[in-house]
């Protein structure tokens, strides 16, 4: 439809940032693409996901003078955002991590649902293996 062409027309590095994911992932890798990948949580699919991933190493100093400092001026700037309603604040990549590792700290090691540890023990009784040991 004429509003799709405009969306897509007016958004188009959203469009070439999710096609290049799909080549890289997909077309390269020989796994499925775009609209060929099974639908996620749908009862009546059978068909293995075919997921494919990509790797990428860059030196980010082949690239020019200041990096670091230019990605931290990045990052600054997105954290100093406002956020949307309902969130504290904006995170960057690494954000919930740190976050994550801090409280695994705080606490001296992995806080797991009770639910998860209750699924863990079923598990482990029907591979006949010894249950996850907690603190």
């Amino acid at each position: 439809t004429q509003e799709l062409v405009q969306l897509l027309s007016e958004n188009y590095k959203a469009v070439v940032s999710t096609q290049s994911t799909g080549v890289m992932c997909g077309v390269l890798g020989g796994a499925m693409w775009g609209p060929h990948i099974r639908k996620w949580m749908a009862a009546d699919e059978t068909r293995e996901a075919d997921l494919g991933q990509f790797f990428m190493a860059l030196d980010p100093g082949m690239f020019g003078a200041g990096f670091r400092e230019r990605l931290q001026q990045l990052m600054d700037e997105h954290r100093a955002l406002s956020p949307i309603e309902g969130q504290e604040k904006v995170l960057v990549p690494g954000d919930p991590e740190r976050a994550a590792e801090k409280d695994c700290q705080d606490h001296g090691g992995i806080l797991y649902h009770a639910a998860f540890i209750r699924d863990m023990e079923i598990l482990a009784k029907r591979l006949e293996v010894s249950p996850m040991e907690t603190l």
